[in-house]
């Protein structure tokens, strides 16, 4: 049996509050779910339930209070280029070249003379060779958020974790941004963890939705989306399921129970 590409069991993270830091507040409660490799999967919920605290736990940038997080076999105990961030700002370094900042991650890890090659692959991967030596400020938003993709991607991790990654986009270069980022997924087959405010977006581009409570974020319903691709926005299917998960939505956002509703399978 193969093993999940990721699975959390029962992972519980708070922080100090705002107002007393002697006093702890629950940001995630008893989080379980796993991701089959090669399985795209979108994270939903009101604003801070923790959809980011989560991404950043299984990047290994914080530490769980309680709870179980592994990658394969192994379990996460900090950072490691086998787990790519993307976030919503590309942060690119400004004085380096779109070349130079694909080979940042590389460079660090002393590879760059072994896997120079690569760079140019991962360049046309994303249809930015003819930029190779262009500066970010010479960028659209959407060009820049394919260097941040072509650089997480260079160091073939075992999952891409996304958070808001094309949350700044205009609606156009946001929806073409979607589809290469499915042309990437299908291409490499990268396990990816999308978080997105984009109902639409996650009905779009994901195997599955996980929607979240309010915080503290807990799993409220797990959706598969039966949808075949290329998915069609305008579907009566893709609008049904449009309107089930709005409606989700707008209980998890509020302290109304959310026990005796049917899920949507």
């Amino acid at each position: 049996m193969v093993a999940p590409a990721l699975r959390l069991r029962e992972v519980a993270k708070s922080f100090p509050a705002a107002d007393d830091r002697q006093r702890q507040c629950l940001v995630l409660d008893a989080i379980s779910i796993s991701l089959d490799v090669g399985e795209l999967v979108s994270l939903v919920g009101p604003s801070g339930c923790g959809k980011s605290t989560l991404l950043r736990l299984i990047a290994g940038l914080d530490v769980p209070d309680s709870g179980e997080l592994m990658i394969g076999a192994e379990p996460i105990t900090g950072p490691n280029a086998e787990r790519g961030l993307v976030f919503q700002d590309p942060n690119l370094f400004p004085w380096l070249s779109v070349r130079r900042n694909i080979e940042v991650g590389l460079l660090a890890r002393g590879q760059l003379r072994e896997k120079r090659g690569e760079v140019e692959e991962f360049m046309r991967l994303v249809g930015l060779e003819t930029f190779a030596d262009a500066y970010p400020h010479h960028l659209s938003g959407g060009m820049a958020q394919r260097v941040a993709l072509a650089r997480a991607l260079i160091n073939h991790p075992k999952i891409l974790l996304l958070d808001e990654p094309l949350g700044a986009l205009d609606a156009f270069t946001r929806m073409r941004m979607q589809d290469e980022v499915l042309r990437l997924w299908q291409s490499r087959r990268t396990t990816m963890l999308l978080v997105t405010h984009d109902i639409d977006e996650a009905i779009y581009m994901s195997d599955r939705i996980i929607i979240m409570t309010q915080r503290p974020g807990t799993i409220d319903q797990i959706i598969q989306v039966p949808l075949d691709r290329p998915r069609d926005r305008s579907s009566s299917d893709f609008l049904r399921l449009r309107g089930q998960i709005l409606e989700l939505l707008h209980f998890a956002g509020n302290e109304t129970s959310l026990e005796g509703r049917t899920p949507i399978r």
